[in-house]
This record gives C-alpha cells, sequence and structure tokens, in this order.
C-alpha cells in the first residue's frame, strides 16, 4: 500500500515555528503522518513535543543523515554554505513514505495540504511558488545560460526550496552525490549572494535529473502567491486572499524574512503559533529599528544594486 507523508527538518532552536506550523497543518488535516529530519544534534526537546502534540515521528535513519553530512563536507568544504545543514533534507527521497511533501518550519498552511500529492499521479516532482518570476538569481548565476548548462526554458522551472514534494528513490544517494560532485567543481553557476544555501544545488538535480515536473501555479486556473513579503494579499478570517487572482493562498512563506512582531503578516503566523490551548503562547521580544525593517532596506538595496 502506498504511504504519503510530510517531512519537516527543525531543531531545537525553532520550536516556535514548528508549532506554528503543525498546528496549521493538524487544523485542516489529522491524519497525514508527518516525520522530523533533525537540523543538527540539538533536536530532543522539539522531537518530544512535536511527538507529544501533533503525533510527529522522528526520521528513522539517523545514520543516513550523519553520512549526507559528512559527505557533503567532503565534497564541499566548510566555506561553501552559510546553512550546509539544509541539505539533510534530501533525506526525504530515503524514509518512509511513497510520496511525500517538504515543508520549512517558516511556513503556515491553509488547507490540507498533502492533497497537493495528487498531482504526482502525473509528474514526478512538485513545488508551487513564483521563484522563477524574478529571473534566475538566489539560484545560478548568469553563467549557466551562456555556457548553455540550461536552456532560457529550463531556468524557469527554478523553485524555491521551501515547499516541493516528490517520490521516494526517485533520487539514489548516488545521484546525490555525483550532483554534489559536478556542482563543487562549478561554483561559477550558482548565486550564493544571499546566502541560500541548498537552493541552488537542489535547483541543479532537479533540472539534470528529473523531467516530469510541475509548478502548481501553472495549473490552469491559476493560483495564488504565497509569499510573506508579498504586500497586497487580504486577510480573511484567519487565511490570506490573493486578489490577483481572487484565491486563498494555500500557504504563506516567511522565506528571507525574520517572523517576529512587526514582520509582515505577523497576525496570521502568531494566530497559527498559539493555536493549540495545551501550550503556552508564544514569547518574542519586541524588535528594534533595524529587525523591523530589514526586508525594506534590503530591498532598497538592492534596487542601488548594492
Amino acid at each position: 500500500m502506498m504511504t504519503r507523508g510530510i517531512y519537516i527538518i527543525a531543531n531545537d532552536k525553532v520550536i516556535d515555528h514548528a508549532i506554528a506550523l503543525l498546528n496549521s497543518i493538524r487544523l485542516y488535516d489529522q491524519q497525514t503522518p508527518v516525520l522530523m529530519i533533525p537540523y543538527d544534534d540539538n533536536y530532543q526537546q522539539i522531537a518530544e513535543l512535536l511527538k507529544t502534540h501533533y503525533n510527529v515521528e522522528l526520521y528513522g535513519d539517523l545514520e543516513f543523515i550523519e553520512r549526507l553530512s559528512t559527505k557533503l563536507h567532503e565534497t564541499f568544504g566548510g566555506q561553501f554554505f552559510a546553512r550546509p545543514n539544509q541539505f539533510r533534507k534530501q533525506a526525504c527521497w530515503f524514509g518512509e513514505f511513497d510520496e511525500f511533501l517538504y515543508i520549512d518550519t517558516d511556513i503556515v498552511v491553509f488547507e490540507k495540504i498533502a492533497d497537493n500529492l495528487n498531482y504526482l499521479q502525473d509528474y514526478d516532482f512538485i513545488n508551487c511558488d513564483y521563484q522563477h518570476a524574478g529571473g534566475i538569481r538566489n539560484v545560478f548565476s548568469q553563467q549557466v545560460l551562456t555556457e548553455k548548462v540550461f536552456s532560457e526554458t529550463e531556468v524557469k522551472d527554478i523553485f524555491n526550496g521551501g515547499f516541493w514534494g516528490s517520490k521516494k528513490n526517485l533520487i539514489s544517494e548516488q545521484d546525490l552525490y555525483e550532483v554534489f560532485t559536478e556542482c563543487a567543481k562549478h561554483p561559477e553557476y550558482f548565486d550564493f549572494s544571499e546566502k541560500t544555501s541548498d537552493q541552488p544545488i537542489i535547483n541543479y538535480m532537479l533540472l539534470k535529473r528529473i523531467p516530469k515536473r510541475f509548478n502548481i501555479v501553472r495549473r490552469p486556473e491559476k493560483a495564488p502567491g504565497n509569499w510573506a513579503g508579498t504586500p497586497y494579499f487580504q486577510k480573511q478570517d484567519n487565511t490570506l486572499i490573493d486578489p490577483k487572482v481572487n484565491q486563498k493562498l494555500q500557504y504563506l512563506h516567511w522565506a528571507g524574512i525574520r517572523i517576529q512582531p512587526g514582520c509582515p503578516y505577523w497576525d496570521i503566523w502568531e494566530y497559527y503559533r498559539n493555536l493549540n490551548p495545551n501550550l503556552p503562547p508564544a514569547n518574542f521580544p519586541q524588535p528594534n529599528y533595524w529587525q523591523r525593517n530589514i526586508t525594506q532596506i534590503k530591498g532598497f538595496l538592492r534596487s542601488l544594486n548594492i
């Protein structure tokens, strides 16, 4: 019998984020199993909390995760990525689910999110974002086009690594190591300027090795946005509407945005974080000026090409 499930990657530092995500998942879906991949060795507290309140189990093969981390370090050294442990999410290919979603903890969902796995009847890989709309920044450099590593059409399939789905064993352990080795030989192909860590390498692997892929935002009925840096979403109860397509968001992702009081859609995140009456509410210090305005400051500097 085919199994479906959701993977997350987390440690004790992101307990509040994981609670918000799991509250949102379980609000719409009590049944789909969720497995946690430890981000590092500091995961005992969060693992116990998520198991107790949300029936989240720990990824079974911790030895594989350690092997993957060791191989990455041997391949790239310690200077290549801002957060090399992000690559541990690649354990998804080898876990217990035949079909799976991977979801970052800086996300809350507004639907039974596992139903998106139905697209895997026709495709081998799914994502759901507008990363491609901004060009290849934060994934590739222009060199991949000038050297014809990928075509203009292919790079339109780039995606944000915080939300995606696929099938068990579609990528082998050897595939991973071969891709890591290829990429380590060509750091000039990638854009790590904003410390995106695993995202460029995983996009490279997707485009090279998985031809049957689908971005859900390209569905015929169109699809809403999902990035918390988008200013025009409209609140409806405790969800958001994208007025450009008049649809409820499937999920909201605070990619590149510090989740704290004053951040975009803080009230939405806070609602989901505090949804479980059996857990104490989140306690966040008030942000200083720079923390409150970091997204706008980054956008201004980017406009100046700084």
